[in-house]
């Protein structure tokens, strides 16, 4: 039987339906556009990552997504390839977490600044601007075998000064990111064994 091997793979771009190799940078300014076309509005910008362990490997998708709230949203990922099956619940959550915080940590207090200028002259008219960094992970423990980690994950991001959500409220790492994990790795590193 021929074993499939993967590369670690830690993508430093983005990409969506209609863009691929999107820098950081280069999804601000699309956010800030996205924004800037309608700046009276409730905006919330959310960062999500979702794991699915495949044979070989296990997929890690971080998602940022600008959400127009009830008028469309923006978003693009990336992926992280890690070549072993995770089998710790815990690792993986904590990696999830983790991938999260490290684009999160990108919108620093700078780029609020930048964002919430876009809303800030519109406020008496509903405008705002939210941020949030999803977990994906609940807190019935009944329900999700996740609850026991639940508040290591958030304090890590409030820790940070930012907002965490869990399930259900946690939609980018729970819908939007999980979309894009279902798939196998299947790149052109990923050789088979002789």
């Amino acid at each position: 039987m021929k074993r499939r091997y993967y590369p670690k793979i830690h993508e430093q771009v983005f990409r969506n339906v209609s863009e691929q190799n999107m820098t950081l940078d280069e999804v601000f300014q699309r956010i800030q556009r996205f924004m800037g076309s309608n700046p009276i509005a409730a905006y919330q910008l959310v960062i999500g990552t979702d794991a699915q362990v495949h044979a070989g490997h296990t997929k890690f998708i971080t998602s940022v997504v600008i959400m127009r709230r009830g008028q469309g949203a923006w978003f693009c990922y990336r992926q992280i390839i890690l070549p072993r099956e995770i089998e710790s619940l815990q690792e993986k959550l904590s990696l999830e977490t983790t991938y999260s915080q490290e684009i999160a940590t990108y919108f620093n207090d700078d780029k609020r600044s930048l964002l919430e200028d876009i809303v800030m002259p519109h406020v008496y008219k509903g405008a705002e601007l939210q941020l949030f960094v999803d977990i994906d992970a609940g807190t019935d423990p009944k329900r999700n075998q996740t609850a026991a980690f639940v508040a290591d994950m958030v304090g890590r991001i409030e820790a940070m000064g930012l907002s965490a959500r869990v399930k259900p409220e946690a939609i980018v790492a729970s819908s939007v990111s999980n979309r894009y994990t279902k798939t196998p790795y299947r790149g052109r590193q990923a050789a088979a064994a002789k």
